[in-house]
């Protein structure tokens, strides 16, 4: 049962080119289905999360990255009463438009854009890939999904205005996107931080005492997992801890969304749209704890001395790649060039480098600017 909130797929925006319904599987579930058979989702596998394979191919990549979003998200759509098809389609497409090496790849793509007059944003580069990028179907291009996971590429984690982007104006940005849409940024982070102290503990950058000291919400489940299992080694208990903050971030997420709801007196999706904020939300306190741990991993992680010479060559190789292309277009793949013969020059350049993977831009570099 549904949720008088949730979307409905018999009341969806319909697709930019009409399309016969399916036999056994609704609208929703064809485009969950289109965006794992595309070509942007499997290279997904050979981008960065955080740790690039050159340290270890044990973590998370962006793939098992967006599978855990998946899961989560399906999770808490259905304790909502949400519509569970068009939630998942969302989480497995939300990270569609990164570019390799995770977010330095992005930080240097934007600033080499910025350069020309651009900007690099991956929701956006996002819906470029599903809307024009990806060719499989003789009728259309693109995976002509639905106006719901279209619009929820764009606005699942920030606001656009009408004003910077014209273009986007049939996405409603002046409303609220639903609560489908509003869960994946908190399920991405949910799954992101729990993740990466993981993989930050397992890669030895993190220690449980370094992390008890500056993050009160671990030293909390950490405190009750060895009360609870004192003979077990360090890294069951660590996961213990690990399982609960996973499970006390699901459940305040659940709680405090559904009280939101009932305190606006939201009854429908176009209450949800009107509102005036946000509401999928952390309560208060556990919004504080993720900020307080997110705090933690910018610093001791994400920006470690063990990872800096990492980021620094995902800029220079990226920032150098893009350069060359500049100066030598003719280098670019045929179809790339004659994207440029109809593009600016930068754009093409952006969405190729965005596209690849950690090892093909190794071997781009290695190609062109000589290792």
């Amino acid at each position: 049962m549904l949720a008088d909130y949730a979307v409905r797929v018999e009341q969806s925006g319909g697709r930019r080119h009409p399309e016969p319904p399916h036999p056994y599987r609704n609208d929703f579930q064809r485009d969950r289905d289109r965006v794992v058979h595309a070509r942007a989702f499997r290279r997904l596998e050979a981008k960065t999360q955080v740790f690039t394979r050159r340290y270890s191919d044990h973590f998370r990549n962006r793939l098992t990255h967006t599978i855990e979003v998946a899961q989560i998200s399906r999770t808490i759509a259905a304790q909502l009463g949400l519509n569970t098809d068009l939630v998942e389609a969302l989480a497995l497409v939300h990270d569609l438009g990164h570019p390799p090496f995770g977010h330095s790849g992005e930080k240097a793509l934007d600033a080499a854009m910025r350069e020309h007059g651009f900007s690099f944003d991956h929701n956006l580069h996002a819906l470029r890939i599903v809307e024009d990028f990806e060719i499989r179907y003789a009728s259309f291009r693109g995976l002509n999904l639905t106006f719901e996971v279209r619009e929820g590429i764009i606005k699942h984690s920030r606001d656009y205005g009408a004003d910077q982007h014209p273009e986007l104006a049939e996405y409603l940005l002046d409303q609220r996107p639903p609560l489908e849409a509003q869960l994946i940024d908190l399920t991405d982070e949910i799954a992101y931080n729990t993740a990466d102290l993981d993989d930050g503990y397992e890669a030895r950058l993190l220690q449980v005492e370094q992390i008890a000291d500056s993050v009160d919400l671990f030293t909390r489940h950490y405190s009750e997992a060895r009360n609870r299992y004192p003979n077990a080694a360090e890294k069951l208990v660590f996961n213990e801890a690990l399982k609960s903050i996973f499970d006390g971030l699901v459940g305040d997420l659940i709680t405090n969304t559904a009280q939101r709801v009932e305190a606006a007196g939201v009854h429908s999706l176009e209450g949800v749209r009107r509102h005036k904020e946000r509401l999928a939300a952390f309560s208060p306190p556990v919004e504080e704890e993720r900020h307080r741990l997110k705090d933690f991993l910018h610093e001791n992680l994400y920006y470690s001395p063990a990872l800096a010479a990492e980021k620094e060559d995902a800029e220079r190789i990226t920032g150098e790649l893009f350069a060359h292309w500049m100066e030598e277009p003719d280098d670019l793949p045929r179809n790339y060039r004659e994207k440029a013969a109809q593009e600016p020059l930068p754009r093409v350049i952006c969405d190729y480098i965005a596209g690849m993977t950690d090892p093909f831009i190794y071997q781009q570099y290695e190609k062109y600017c000589g290792g």
